[in-house]
């Protein structure tokens, strides 16, 4: 086991370890906040830098290694999960594979970069706030939060949370759905006999975002319901809240201990150590109706479409401009909250430039999002996935 990636890389720091586990199935590489049994789980982080190695596999490499996965790595992330650029002062940055201007997203930066550069099959990312949808999009590749509690996050960290979800990354929906299958014994692969019945909001992005979504909406227009979401910038902000106020519980001591963090999580995790309780149960009432206002929409329809980002992501030089970072989750970040599973489909601008389509699914339909997304695949020839 080594932390020098460059051989298989580039120079480009995808990677914190190489590994050698498991059969000779499909190559995983795995997001290194999640525990792997003899490795130090690093969380993109020189706090844990003399931390002790993992005794014990959390429940999903021991999931992969029971379908017969190969954990070929683990992946270098954004420190603490706690950032959406991908950018990190202890291991470097991912460069994006197909636009290495481009931040390549976070805070699964590498597992999106590892699979957009077909270094493995699959990655294992997570999804606190957008960390697998949205560096998907940046890097194109499909990337699915799961329904939130429907995989173990048992061995991961935080340990705690209300909001994270483990879930996969391919550059196939061939690929989501074995990743699926090794991660959760119960997911069963499901076909589509007839077009689904779908939503859609959100439709006030950038002009260059609604030009890559045009070959799918329009010539859906006809059967494509417009909904009203209208808790949903609230629970943009709610969600925000909620992360801040569970990320400072578990980090807020590395911030009090001086221990050596990046400037930017530093200060994050500072400020979300101001949130009251007052201001969490107030986020906690906007989790409660904008569930519901989700719950009500999926009532008469299979799945939600949104845009996956409202904007073409920044270039590394921008990655330091909250106004430029902090919009890439409008539309990611609410459906953590509200626990729904969501997957992103890769599209391209007319320039060429990342964008993508998001798919909301009914809570425990995370086949039938699956399904849809391969539909609207088959359907329209215009994301950027392989057959």
């Amino acid at each position: 086991m080594t932390n020098d990636s460059s051989a298989l890389t580039g120079g480009s720091p995808v990677f914190t370890a190489m590994l050698a586990l498991g059969q000779t199935g499909p190559r995983v590489a795995v997001k290194d906040c999640i525990d792997i049994a003899g490795t130090v789980t690093r969380c993109g982080s020189a706090a844990f830098d003399a931390a002790p190695a993992a005794t014990v596999h959390a429940d999903v490499v021991e999931a992969l290694l029971k379908a017969g996965c190969r954990i070929t790595a683990k992946t270098n992330m954004h420190e603490l999960a706690y950032g959406m650029t991908g950018v990190n002062a202890r291991f470097g940055t991912p460069v994006n594979p197909r636009w290495p201007d481009i931040i390549p997203g976070g805070s699964s930066s590498g597992s999106a970069a590892a699979v957009a550069g077909g270094l493995v099959d699959f990655a294992i990312g997570t999804d606190t706030g957008g960390s697998i949808r949205q560096p998907a999009v940046c890097c194109s590749v499909i990337g699915f939060k799961p329904t939130f509690g429907r995989i173990s996050r048992k061995g991961a960290s935080p340990a705690q949370s209300s909001l994270d979800c483990i879930g996969p990354f391919a550059r196939s929906m061939d690929r989501i759905e074995q990743a699926m299958a090794a991660l959760d014994g119960s997911f069963t692969p499901a076909r589509l006999r007839v077009a689904p019945r779908l939503a859609i909001t959100g439709m006030d992005a950038e002009p260059a975002i609604l030009a890559a979504l045009a070959p799918v909406v329009t010539p859906q227009a006809g059967a494509l319901t417009a909904v009203n979401l209208p808790s949903l910038e609230a629970a943009f902000k709610a969600g925000m809240t909620v992360i801040g106020r569970e990320t400072a519980a578990a980090f807020g001591h590395l911030v009090t201990e001086g221990a050596p963090l990046g400037a930017d999580v530093r200060a994050r995790i500072a400020a979300a150590m101001a949130i009251t309780d007052e201001d969490l149960a107030a986020a906690e009432e906007v989790r409660a109706r904008f569930t519901a206002e989700v719950d009500a929409a999926l009532g008469s329809h299979d799945a939600i479409l949104t845009p996956a980002l409202p904007v073409v992501p920044p270039r590394l030089s921008q990655a330091d401009d909250p106004q430029r970072v902090l919009p890439l989750t409008r539309y990611l970040r609410p459906f953590n909250l509200s626990g729904h599973p969501a997957l992103v489909l890769p599209l391209l601008t007319p320039d060429g430039l990342p964008a993508g389509l998001q798919i909301i699914g009914r809570k425990q339909g995370d086949e039938q999002v699956c399904a849809i997304a391969r539909w609207l695949c088959e359907t329209f020839k215009d994301f950027q996935v392989e057959e």
